[in-house]
């Protein structure tokens, strides 16, 4: 169902609405009108008649939330695994598996003789086949090593490409920079072997891949209608290296209705975009346990973000705690820490009095948390993605996904946050559990105020909203996906389910 469409501001499509028979914060019954975008009132009286002109929703009784927001993911990532491979567990997991799967990929390839094109495989594991060099991928291809291949790490961090991939990036004559230590990087995040020879493996070197791998950026269409499926009307994308590129290409699929939700997006060199339904927040700042910068250099960064603030991808202690040091040097803000996946208390003190957001993936137990279990320090298994901790330090916490590297399902994350249990049912951090309520509030904060004040469905907001399919009171057991029975953006009905 989708109500009558007029423009609006910055390339939006709004619509009248009403929506009947719905529960708003308690409270059952409720008539929501809608008009051009925005909530015009939210009445308890009995439904009378729908103004001329105004599209009909009937709430069967149903809780109607806020959009959910998904603070943290990766749009043109998630975009492109339609059009990759998986290369690591649960469906491969060891070498001889991983071998399969690439010569299915270079089979379904085959018609396409191009040297340029490429097999792209992700969620790669060491448990798998060990650390991934060019040499090894080539040995896996065997006869087939003339196509190039890129295989990303399940982090989502690192690359390894073949020798035909190094080439294919102009990497096969020296232009990474001669290192006479193993393991060094080079230029773009090239790791460079003791021979001053690439090894294959790439750390966050998406402008390697810009230059040497040609195409377009994927389309968003299947992506946006995948969250909307999940009650998400919004989304931060908080992708390092997001550019003027990104950012048009955002803009245009929202303008052209591709893209239903808004979109905020962090990154580096990003135009600064206020408002609309595409804004542009903090710079992304990366702390990578591998090479972390110097404590001077850091300050120099975040004070050179200004006014737009800092996200800082945080994911050990020792990188939290050069976090914490440097955000309480450098002063400004408001900045925002990516992950706390590792969090012990005398960390969350040297944030307390910092202007702070902590945006981390509560998921990540259900989905991880029988290998951390496995590989994680005891020391620091406590630790591990933290929620309680936040709220009890008083630092706002808010919620995300990381889509594509963890699964695109804002209500798995929120049962991960009531039940802190993995997948195969033991429990880690049992005293970080937060009510389904809290757990549902990390996904409805402001896209530029993560972990601040919730929105809330009331006259003169956005009409962002997420209709379930039963009362709150019954919804907040369940908490899962198959609970969204419409999604609702700017007016606009972008998801209605079968009946």
């Amino acid at each position: 169902m989708n109500g009558p469409t007029e423009p609006g501001g910055n390339g939006e499509r709004t619509a009248d609405l009403t929506v009947v028979n719905v529960e708003v914060e308690g409270r059952p019954g409720c008539t929501v009108h809608i008009e051009r975008g925005r909530i015009a009132s939210v009445e308890t009286t009995p439904f009378g008649s729908s103004p001329t002109g105004t599209d009909l929703l009937e709430g069967g009784g149903g809780a109607l939330l806020p959009g959910l927001h998904d603070h943290h993911i990766h749009l043109f990532s998630l975009a492109a695994r339609d059009h990759s491979v998986l290369c690591g567990p649960p469906s491969v997991q060891d070498r001889s598996a991983l071998a399969a799967t690439l010569a299915t990929a270079v089979g379904d390839l085959e018609r396409d003789r191009s040297s340029s094109t490429w097999i792209r495989g992700y969620g790669y594991d060491e448990s798998v086949a060990g650390p991934l060099t060019a040499d090894v991928l080539d040995d896996l291809l065997g006869g087939q090593r003339w196509r190039p291949v890129r295989i990303q790490h399940r982090s989502g961090h690192q690359w390894v490409v073949n020798r035909s991939g190094l080439e294919a990036l102009g990497l096969d004559r020296g232009e990474a920079g001669t290192m006479a230590t193993a393991g060094a990087l080079g230029v773009d995040g090239v790791e460079v072997g003791a021979d001053g020879r690439p090894t294959g493996a790439l750390y966050d070197a998406d402008a390697v891949f810009r230059r040497g791998v040609r195409g377009d950026l994927p389309s968003l269409a299947a992506t946006s209608d995948r969250l909307s499926r999940y009650g998400v009307t919004g989304v931060t994308d908080a992708t390092a290296s997001n550019g003027p590129e990104e950012l048009a290409a955002v803009e245009k699929a929202v303008a052209g209705g591709e893209l239903h939700q808004s979109v905020h997006m962090l990154g580096g060199a990003l135009p600064e975009r206020t408002g609309g339904p595409v804004s542009a927040g903090a710079v992304k700042l990366m702390l990578e346990d591998r090479q972390l910068p110097a404590l001077d250099s850091l300050v120099s960064s975040i004070r050179a973000a200004g006014r737009r603030g800092t996200a800082l991808h945080v994911v050990t202690r020792e990188s939290l705690v050069l976090a914490a040091t440097a955000l309480s040097v450098a002063g400004g803000g408001p900045h925002r820490i990516e992950h706390a996946s590792v969090a012990p208390p005398e960390v969350i003190d040297l944030l307390r009095p910092l202007p702070v957001t902590v945006v981390t993936q509560p998921g990540f137990i259900g989905e991880h948390g029988d290998r951390y279990r496995r590989d994680v320090d005891l020391a620091d298994r406590e630790w591990l993605y933290r929620l309680r901790a936040w709220d009890r330090a008083g630092i706002p916490l808010a919620g995300s996904t990381d889509a594509p590297f963890g699964q695109l399902d804002p209500w798995s994350a929120m049962v991960a946050a009531v039940t802190r249990r993995t997948a195969l049912g033991h429990q880690i951090g049992r005293g970080e559990r937060l009510t389904p309520e809290r757990a549902l509030s990390l996904f409805l904060g402001h896209p530029t105020d993560p972990g601040g004040r919730v929105r809330t469905v009331s006259a003169g907001s956005p009409a962002d909203l997420c209709l379930l399919a039963q009362p709150w009171k019954d919804a907040r057991t369940e908490l899962g996906r198959h609970l969204v029975r419409a999604t609702i953006r700017a007016g606009r009905v972008v998801y209605l389910a079968g009946p």
